[in-house]
Formats: C-alpha cells, structure tokens, sequence
C-alpha cells in the first residue's frame, strides 16, 4: 500500500516489520525487495529477491522479472539478461519480462536481440 502511493521509506518499515514476524517466507521478502528497488537502493533488494527466489515453492516467474530489474539498475546486465531469460522460460507470454530484456539488451549495445524481443512484445501484445 505504501508503495504504491510512493512512499517507500513507510513500505521498507512495514516490510521490515513483516519479515521480523516471518523472515523466511518469499511473500515477505519481495514486497521488502521491491521497496528498497523503489527507494533507489537495488543493490541492497538484490540478496533478498535471491533468497525469495530461493523459498518460493514454485518458480514464480515474477520473482525473476523483478530481479532482473534489480540486477539492471545495478548495471550487472549478463545476470539481469539470465533472470530475464528465466522468468520468460517461466511465464513465455511475461511482457514485461520480455520488456525487461529487450531494455538490457538494448542498453548492452546488442540491437539485434532487442529488436528481436521487441517484436516478441508485439507478438504477445499486438
């Protein structure tokens, strides 16, 4: 909730206080991930979206996205480029995973696999 509405610094407290009550439950620590991505501190939501990924019963395709954009914001585009790729093997109609992809490759200097996710978006979305 207070994510949405910006602010992040009452989003990390709640989040926090969550994980203090169950600190080994992935439905805590994305949320907590994703306010410290919002926050402008993705290098500290890194370790926590890998230990979501970790303690998810399933391979949620979301967890992966969101890491990527992480890995993205910190400029470790090859790691970024793998998440992606997985939350794609995960959920192949994930747009935004595949959105996510074609920004890092664009941003990596690699046009052609860009362009290539780019017509994969409006395959998916035309």
């Amino acid at each position: 909730m207070y994510l949405d509405k910006g602010d992040n610094d009452k989003a990390i407290a709640e989040a926090e206080r969550a994980i203090a009550l169950n600190p080994g439950d992935w439905t805590t620590l994305n949320p907590y991930a994703n306010s410290l991505r919002a926050a402008g501190r993705p290098e500290e939501a890194i370790p926590f979206y890998k230990k979501a990924i970790r303690l998810t019963p399933f391979g949620a395709s979301v967890l992966y996205r969101v890491f990527g954009h992480a890995l993205r914001d910190t400029s470790r585009f090859e790691e970024a480029v793998s998440a992606y790729k997985k939350a794609i093997q995960l959920s192949p109609n994930d747009i935004t995973a595949h959105l996510g992809l074609a920004v890092t490759y664009a941003i990596m200097g690699r046009e052609n696999e860009a362009r290539s996710e780019g017509a994969e978006v409006l395959r998916i979305d035309p």
